[in-house]
């Protein structure tokens, strides 16, 4: 684990299959990476799994924590370290009972303080804001501003996961606000992985000096 303020949180592209595997190894190889979610669409609940079986154990053998987006039986199912919860994906009471005490449960609250301090007073480990700039994986529905991050860091103890079209270059106002937490995807994918995550821990460390 980094002993950087603020760590990388890689989220997969939708298509972890093929080469996929090896792709990630090499990134989590590269230099730290606090987590990984495992994050595909449309796909029933067995190919899930056969698709991140493979990609926990890459995962579990650096000692990367290994997240499941939105399903909360997806997670109980592979035993995973933890979930993702957007607005509409469950409670985090339903993901603690089934889940456990140990698993890790994050809430995506977008911009706002009011479903962050929801998800705090619910048991959450983490809260995630943003986007903070255009993604190339989704659609920018809500913008959130480096004001946020600064507010909730000031106020509260609980991480917070800064995401949305994050990239090593315009990193810096959001690891400077306090961003625990850094989420990317394209970013890293969208390249060559091992230099992306080199280059996000470069700014991490020369943002955060």
């Amino acid at each position: 684990m980094s002993d950087l303020a603020c760590q990388l949180y890689l989220i997969s592209p939708l298509d972890v299959g093929g080469a996929f595997p090896e792709r990630l190894a090499r990134a989590l190889d590269a230099g730290p990476v606090a987590a990984f979610q495992f994050r595909v669409k449309g796909l029933d609940e067995h190919e899930a799994a056969r698709l991140a079986e493979p990609l926990q154990r890459i995962c579990a053998d650096r000692e990367v924590a290994f997240i499941v987006n939105d399903s909360i039986s997806l997670a109980k199912r592979l035993g995973a370290d933890g979930v993702h919860l957007g607005q509409d994906d469950g409670s985090v009471a339903d993901a603690r009972a089934r889940l456990g005490k140990a698993a890790q449960i994050g809430v995506t609250c977008h911009a706002s303080r009011h479903l962050a301090m929801e998800a705090g007073e619910a048991g959450a480990d983490y809260v995630a804001f943003g986007a903070f700039f255009p993604s190339a994986t989704k659609d920018t529905k809500h913008v959130a501003e480096p004001e946020l991050l600064q507010w909730w860091a000031r106020l509260f103890e609980l991480p917070c996961v800064a995401i949305g079209g994050i990239t090593a270059a315009n990193c810096r106002p959001l690891v400077q606000a306090g961003a625990d937490f850094l989420a990317v995807s394209h970013a890293v994918w969208g390249g060559d992985e091992a230099a992306g995550v080199r280059a996000f821990n470069e700014a991490i460390a020369r943002a955060a000096g």
